[in-house]
């Protein structure tokens, strides 16, 4: 801690131990908790898939759909309350997190404003995109797909809603512990060049610790967080299934296989988010190769690194040693990240620095090499002037731009593109409280070094071990990568996808520590920058659904390809309807399919597309046409029986009207 700040950190820390003596006499460890989970699943078919940048890989069915899950923290004392949503998307864009406050708004006034409400993203690179309003993020989906924004926000506030509801008196139970099997270091050359100190931190290159919250009502579990950095890349650029990737697997392992959650039900007793922390350099694909690692199976890596974290989670949530007392709390602002003067105190050199006006560099055009890289002609961590040229020659960066951005070779200056910035830099930053434990909320991909630096300074300015503090990132807007000003120089991809410059990680680090500070104190944080609004400037390139149609003599639903006679447990059926477009009706909080069995009196559900053994498949056959193919990988342990295969879809006729059917397979037996 520097020296001219001794005096203030003194005061804070006497001040901190004052309120948390007063909050300790006072409240008890019972909170008002209420949780909520709805899905959040957007075009399933022709629409540009958001994290590899690929305009090839458009989505093309469900494996999973995915979901929002929402908690509610209320302090019982003082009334104040916490929403954490969590999100399987790729990132919370800024379009999202503005539309999710006003509909909150809307529905309840200020009890729910940019203060309190946290919106974090999971990370997936397998759902559809086109859910942000700046340009950078729509091209690869040629514009702004609105009905995968509209999924996105309705399931969200849904989620909300449902949490908000059902708040009662809950426990807060807080536990951590170390996995170190679903993660590894893909640019483990920037992160050597740290400081040796802070590198001891991480022996092994990587961030194991796993934080869960647990949430119990009357003794019994209603809901858990997990806390865990590991990226949302199991599945690689090549699949075409809408995947909540491997922290989707987790959630709905814990869910569904252990819980007994049924989501088409309506009811869920039981809810898991598994959140990211600082995950920018952590990969999940162990061999360091895309869609390697356990396996050379993505779908099956995909399975086990979700596994490994839910099975962790699951043994930490069983431990009730700590439990959170203490108040709830937050501070938050918007800062221009384009203009962040960094005083010495937080530099590595200790000198004054500025931040940049947002640019992206030709490293960043190479992407990752272990999770999903760019064109051959681009290499990961080496400089490449050609790409830099042409960048000149069509964004014409500035001089003063390329000499703020340095080391950087810049390829697109998006933070000076006119008349709109290809990507935002008016960022919003929190500390949140939540008893004993603080979330510092980051709009952005950090690595571990640099969530770790943020910790630390954390928790000297709030007087708590840094176990106590947990770097969230992916939350409430996006603006790239996070690296340390060491990382940064070294320009692997991390460093060429941070927008602001070297000194972005320290910028970031001193005004979360003024948002600490002024919670420390209980003195308010004063906030005068407001985010644009460009949600009616939005176009969509790309034609909507024009017609379906089917072969003379079939109608929608008729079965193309029949199941066989029987199966045994692990067998795959696989059925094929003749359909409509996907886009014509989402069918949130629906389904596309259902696998159902014969109970004697009735056909009762066992799978829909949510699960993880089905998978929904559609393919256009002509102009118009087109096909729905339906698998089921029949699980270990299914009952034996009389089973079918249901299709439920929507069809466009020239009139533009949407009119649904149903499609049924032939019968057939498990054994």
């Amino acid at each position: 801690m520097p020296s001219a700040n001794l005096g203030r950190t003194a005061a804070r820390f006497v001040s901190a131990l004052a309120l948390t003596s007063l909050a300790s006499a006072t409240l008890a460890a019972s909170y008002n908790v209420g949780v909520g989970i709805s899905d959040i699943t957007g075009e399933a078919a022709e629409v540009g898939m958001f994290g590899y940048a690929d305009p090839a890989q458009t989505t093309a069915g469900i494996h999973q759909r995915q979901r929002a899950r929402a908690f509610v923290f209320e302090d019982p004392y003082t009334s104040k309350r916490v929403l954490l949503i969590v999100a399987d998307v790729d990132i919370i864009s800024q379009g999202v997190h503005q539309a999710v406050m006003k509909a909150l708004k809307a529905r309840y006034g200020s009890t729910y404003t940019e203060q309190n409400v946290v919106l974090t993203a999971t990370h997936t690179h397998s759902g559809p995109g086109g859910y942000s309003h700046r340009i950078l993020y729509s091209i690869t989906t040629f514009g702004f797909k609105a009905k995968t924004f509209n999924a996105m926000v309705d399931g969200m506030v849904d989620a909300a809603v449902k949490a908000h509801n059902n708040r009662s008196s809950a426990d807060i139970s807080f536990a951590q512990g170390q996995l170190t099997t679903a993660s590894v270091n893909r640019s483990a050359t920037a992160f050597r060049a740290n400081k040796a100190a802070d590198r001891a931190v991480f022996p092994n290159e990587i961030d194991p610790l796993m934080s869960v919250l647990t949430v119990r009502k009357s003794g019994t579990p209603v809901g858990a967080i997990s806390f865990f950095p590991t990226h949302g890349t199991s599945m690689p650029p090549s699949n075409r299934l809408i995947s909540p990737d491997n922290k989707g697997y987790a959630a709905y392992q814990w869910e569904h296989d252990v819980a007994g959650v049924r989501y088409l039900d309506n009811h869920a007793s039981f809810i898991a988010a598994f959140a990211q922390t600082n995950a920018g350099d952590m990969s999940p694909n162990l061999n360091l190769q895309p869609g390697s690692g356990p396996t050379e199976d993505p779908v099956e890596n995909t399975r086990l690194i979700g596994l490994r974290q839910s099975d962790k989670a699951r043994t930490l949530s069983a431990d009730t040693v700590s439990t959170l007392s203490g108040s709830i709390d937050y501070r938050m602002r918007y800062i221009d990240m384009s203009a962040i003067t960094v005083g010495g105190a937080y530099t590595t050199d200790g000198q004054n620095h500025t931040t940049c006006p947002a640019a992206l560099g030709t490293t960043f055009a190479a992407g990752s090499e272990e999770d999903g890289p760019g064109p051959d002609f681009i290499n990961e961590g080496q400089s490449n002037p050609f790409v830099a040229f042409v960048g000149g020659l069509v964004f014409a960066p500035s001089a003063a731009l390329k000499a703020c951005q340095a080391p950087k070779e810049i390829f697109i200056p998006s933070g000076t593109m006119m008349p709109i910035h290809w990507t935002p830099e008016i960022m919003p930053i929190q500390v949140i409280k939540l008893g004993n434990v603080y979330l510092a909320t980051v709009p952005g991909e950090p690595t571990i070094m640099s969530g770790y630096r943020i910790r630390r300074q954390l928790a000297r300015t709030l007087g708590v071990d840094i176990t106590r503090v947990i770097t969230l990132g992916y939350s409430n807007a996006y603006s790239g990568y996070i690296t340390t000003p060491e990382e940064y120089d070294v320009q692997d991809y991390e460093g060429g996808a941070t927008h602001f410059g070297k000194w972005t990680q320290t910028a970031y680090m001193q005004e979360l520590d003024r948002l600490a500070q002024d919670l420390s104190l209980g003195q308010a944080s004063t906030n005068t920058l407001t985010p644009q609004d460009l949600s009616s400037q939005q176009v969509d390139l790309q034609p909507g659904v024009v017609l379906d149609t089917t072969p003379l003599g079939k109608k929608f639903g008729d079965v193309v390809t029949q199941p066989l006679s029987s199966y045994a447990a692990g067998d795959t059926v696989s059925v094929t309807f003749y359909s409509g477009h996907p886009r014509n009706n989402l069918r949130r909080n629906g389904t596309f399919l259902e696998v159902q069995r014969w109970t004697g009196s009735s056909w009762e559900r066992v799978a829909d597309d949510g699960d993880w053994s089905t998978r929904y498949k559609w393919t256009r056959q002509g102009i118009s046409d087109s096909w729905a193919n339906i698998t089921w990988i029949i699980p270990a342990g299914t009952s034996a029986g009389t089973y079918r295969v249901v299709h439920y879809g929507d069809a466009k006729n020239l009139l533009g009207q949407v009119s649904g059917f149903v499609g049924i397979s032939r019968s057939f037996a498990v054994q």
